[in-house]
């Protein structure tokens, strides 16, 4: 349960940071030019610092196993990275004629362009039992396809609303993202015996560094004299956020366990996961470059950074369920396969 109580642990600390921004303590704080100076700070320094960490962190080798899963890895990334995000804009035709807040909605649309994320997916598929290799090969999979993918979907789905060139998009991405993550990976390489000894707290120091981005996103969210976040707007996003994702694992599980499928119980679990889970460590950055200086930034993040906690208070609630339907379907399998002791007559 060692697992859970961290994703849970890391739930109540996003919670913490939302009611300090909500409660607007100090919100000059994050603001740009306020003393963390996040022009700077976040965007570039902590950022890197992520990735950098991500890649020092990431053990290649484990991934080798689930390499030859062509099936499930299509299957994965067609569904988060096309599916999804095109549903979300079915869906949101649908919305706009409603008096939700038009931001809050392109920021739904966001989330839907986002990747799979790096941890909650994999902790809670090990929490589960299922194949927790997939699970590592789709999220950072998904997470290289994302640093290039997910900046052009929001320009396809949002693309008039982004006041950064193009090439400037990519070259920051490059330089904040892929850079820092290959240097990590070369690093890991001269000193792996030493993090294997040592294990260094990878996953508390990314955390910290992402709260602080987090915190910065709140305060310029709410620091805004003028922002127009109505309480009614926000209850139905928090409300469409937990209805998108309890369909979307419906959905998945419905076509990964059909007859013709040849997945088994624990890729089953992988896909749930992997293919419903949002990273909010690349997405956050990602919508500070492609949106920076973009007067409703602030309200395009929200509902990612509602969708990051909704998913792993979500995710954490259903492990038992859906362990103890992998357990009994492993069993009827096995039993479905024993051959048939012969009749005596």
């Amino acid at each position: 349960m060692g697992l859970l109580e961290r994703l849970r642990k890391e739930w109540f600390i996003f919670g913490i940071v939302l009611v300090i921004a909500v409660a607007r303590l100090e919100p000059a704080v994050g603001v740009k030019g306020g003393p963390l100076k996040p022009e700077i700070t976040i965007t570039y320094i902590a950022v890197s610092a992520i990735f950098f960490n991500s890649g020092l962190s990431l053990k290649t080798e484990e991934l080798t196993s689930a390499l030859m899963h062509v099936r499930l890895h299509l299957f994965v990334q067609i569904f988060t990275l096309v599916f999804f995000p095109t549903a979300i804009w079915l869906f949101l035709q649908l919305l706009s004629i409603t008096p939700i807040n038009e931001w809050l909605l392109k920021g739904l649309q966001t989330v839907g362009c986002m990747p799979p994320p790096v941890s909650s997916a994999v902790i809670l598929t090990k929490a589960v039992g299922g194949n927790e290799a997939a699970a590592i090969f789709n999220s950072a999979f998904g997470s290289f396809l994302g640093i290039v993918i997910t900046p052009l979907l929001l320009l396809l789905f949002l693309g008039s609303s982004s006041s950064v060139p193009f090439t400037s998009i990519f070259s920051q991405l490059f330089m904040t993202v892929v850079v820092p993550l290959v240097i990590g990976q070369i690093v890991r390489r001269y000193i792996k015996d030493w993090l294997e000894r040592k294990k260094p707290p990878f996953g508390a120091i990314s955390s910290c560094v992402l709260l602080m981005i987090i915190y910065t996103t709140f305060c310029d969210t709410f620091a805004n004299p003028n922002i127009d976040l109505d309480k009614f707007s926000l209850i139905i996003i928090v409300f469409i956020i937990f209805s998108v994702q309890m369909s979307f694992m419906f959905l998945t599980f419905l076509f990964s366990t059909r007859n013709n499928s040849s997945f088994t119980p624990a890729d089953t679990v992988a896909i749930i996961f992997c293919s419903t889970h949002k990273s909010l460590t690349l997405g956050i950055p990602m919508l500070k470059i492609v949106f920076a200086g973009y007067e409703h930034l602030s309200l395009i993040s929200v509902p990612l950074l509602i969708y990051h906690p909704a998913q792993i208070l979500l995710g954490s609630l259903l492990v038992p369920t859906i362990k103890s339907w992998m357990v009994s379907r492993q069993k009827a399998l096995k039993l479905t396969r024993q051959p048939k002791a012969p009749v005596k007559v």
